[in-house]
């Protein structure tokens, strides 16, 4: 016979073995590091099929093994993605300087300088650098970063104020109560820090089956040596038994799925995470801007004798123009849907924290918290001034006044706005059997229970910290539950990684949230959720089945080899026949089927 391409037999048979030295060394001594570890995974079987083939001087056979073995390590690692920057990206927003007031001057320190006891600055558009007390000054402070509720607080003195929120509109003067070092913001960065190394990963589809595939193996190799005392054949049932199935069914699957759930913009960040979806059973809500929209609205407008004009509502709109706060354009947006009349205001002057008055038609117009207008109204209409006192009584909740030099007085309550898709989300997570359904949000309790009992939660709780909140996830998990734990602020990201899978929606949250969680609805839309789990559950259920039908096959094809049927290259092509098949199998997993 020829030699093949002109090429020597002896030079080639050398040409394969160099192959499988080079190859092949590496992947055998990786696996056996793992083994020294404890780790007897899907590869072991691989890892004696190389030997053997080196052994046996069978390199052609050791060869192919080591490409589907590689091959598979390649489509594991891609499935697996990025690991998360979540702590990189949280440090990355901490604050890094603070303005340190001594003897009427102010200068510039880093944040970690800061000690208690510290008079400290905090101008308008700038984090608040440490925890503290305001002592001067008055603005609105965004906390939604700690606590995820959306509208800003009212700060002036005496306000607790906390590292990482934003000041808005005014300069307030703080003292400062900790470290920066030991700040909430601090404590936030260092729960998802120790979340992320204490959560365990699940372990992988193929290495749970391997925990059997392997000692069967092995025992159809020792029955092959005492039936026929020939190594060749213990070298065909290894290669024939290299777990190929298992290598390459379930990063394929995986990585379809994957793909199918980025295709319904739900970006799966690792191949835990579909496992994650596949197999959770509880799931766990934050309540802003996950179940509701996160953002205020006015929900109520109470007049004298319940009564209020459009005009009214136009006149404190037109003043609210010349505003920058939250609330100021909700109550402007509120006024256009309902056609009042809006004109623009004159002779604007604003208090920061406070209020805004200024003149509409020649008018004077005050709108802002109840004391600001009621002291406003005592100069020009003390019977107003009165009845505001009166309408103040029964007030509660996030609330503005507007009054009028000519005697109109008027509250505005505002109120978060519920997802009005929730319904029929809740309804298709218990059809796929989720026995567990929590509400936990950092908002007054009275206030999560309206939304728990709107969408038919019984399990809730309110004014929960990051800390109580991942306490809570870590309770579930350590009572045998998969946790599935939804969030979209910045306090949520801890929580998220203590969960088995944590799922962020994007559109409010932004990077920080996102690289804590293992999902991430690029659609400001929960309704995904149950989705995301089908498709993984879909995923998940091919690889498994990939998996056992190739396994099958494996079988078969061992039980030819231990009876000297087959060669050890004959038994890798073979074993190449049943990857196809596996692999086209698994390739289901990228297009939609009736569970996704």
């Amino acid at each position: 016979m020829a030699p093949l391409f002109g090429v020597p037999d002896v030079w080639r048979d050398r040409g394969w073995l160099l192959g499988l030295l080079l190859t092949g060394l590496p992947v055998a001594w990786r696996t056996l590091r793992g083994m020294l570890r404890g780790e007897f995974a899907a590869d072991v079987v691989a890892m004696l099929a190389i030997v053997g083939a080196l052994l046996l001087g069978q390199p052609l056979a050791g060869l192919v093994v080591v490409l589907m073995q590689t091959g598979g390590e390649a489509l594991d690692a891609y499935a697996v993605a990025r690991a998360s920057n979540a702590v990189s990206a949280l440090e990355a927003d901490a604050p890094r300087t603070a303005h340190r007031v001594s003897d009427g001057r102010v200068a510039d320190i880093d944040a970690d300088a800061i000690v208690p006891g510290d008079e400290l600055l905090v101008r308008p558009g700038e984090l608040v650098p440490a925890d503290g007390v305001v002592i001067d000054g008055a603005s609105h402070v965004d906390t939604s970063r700690l606590t995820g509720e959306p509208v800003p607080v009212r700060a002036s003195a005496g306000l607790r104020v906390y590292s990482g929120s934003f000041n808005q509109e005014g300069a307030l003067t703080m003292r400062a109560e900790r470290r920066s070092q030991e700040s909430q913001y601090a404590r936030i960065v260092e729960l998802v820090r120790s979340a992320q190394a204490s959560k365990s990963p699940l372990q992988r589809t193929a290495d749970r089956w391997a925990v059997w595939f392997t000692p069967l193996t092995l025992a159809a190799c020792g029955a092959a040596w005492m039936i026929s005392g020939e190594w060749s054949r213990v070298l065909a049932v290894l290669v024939v038994a290299t777990p190929c199935p298992l290598i390459l069914a379930a990063p394929v699957a995986i990585i379809g799925g994957i793909n199918r759930a980025a295709k319904r913009a739900i970006i799966v960040r690792h191949g835990g995470a579909l496992e994650g979806l596949a197999k959770a059973d509880t799931a766990v809500f934050d309540k802003t801007g996950t179940l509701t929209v996160g953002k205020p609205r006015v929900s109520g407008i109470v007049g004298v004798g319940d009564v209020v004009s459009l005009e009214l509502l136009g006149k404190a709109a037109a003043v609210e123009q010349g505003s920058g706060h939250l609330l100021a354009r909700v109550l402007v947006a509120e006024a256009e849907s309902r056609g009042a009349p809006l004109v623009m205001a004159a002779d604007l002057q604003e208090t920061a924290g406070h209020g805004i008055t200024g003149r509409v038609g020649g008018e004077a117009v005050f709108v802002g918290a109840p004391d600001y207008v009621r002291e406003a109204l005592l100069r020009v209409a003390p019977v107003a001034a009165g009845v505001l006192a009166e309408m103040e009584r029964d007030a509660s909740g996030l609330r503005a006044y507007v009054g009028t030099e000519a005697g109109e007085v008027a509250r505005f309550e505002f109120a978060d706005e519920m997802r009005p898709e929730l319904a029929p989300m809740f309804a298709e997570l218990r059809a796929l059997g989720f026995t567990g359904l929590q509400l936990l949000s950092g908002d007054k309790r009275a206030n999560v229970q309206a939304v728990a009992d709107a969408v038919g939660i019984t399990e809730y709780a309110g004014e929960l910290s990051a800390q109580d909140k991942v306490a809570r996830v870590a309770a579930l998990e350590k009572a045998g539950h998969r946790v599935l734990m939804v969030g979209d602020g910045t306090n949520d990201a801890p929580a998220l990684s203590t969960a088995t899978v944590g799922i962020a929606l994007a559109g409010h949250g932004g990077g920080v949230v996102a690289e804590a969680a293992d999902v991430v609805l690029l659609i400001d839309d929960p309704s995904r959720i149950p989705e995301a789990v089908r498709i993984g559950r879909r995923a998940l259920m091919i690889a498994r089945q990939s998996i056992a039908v190739g396994l099958g096959l494996s079988l078969v094809g061992m039980g030819f080899a231990a009876a000297g049927m087959l060669t050890p290259v004959a038994g890798a092509l073979i074993q190449e026949v049943i990857d196809v098949a596996v692999i086209l199998n698994a390739l289901r997993a990228a297009t939609p089927g009736r569970t996704s």
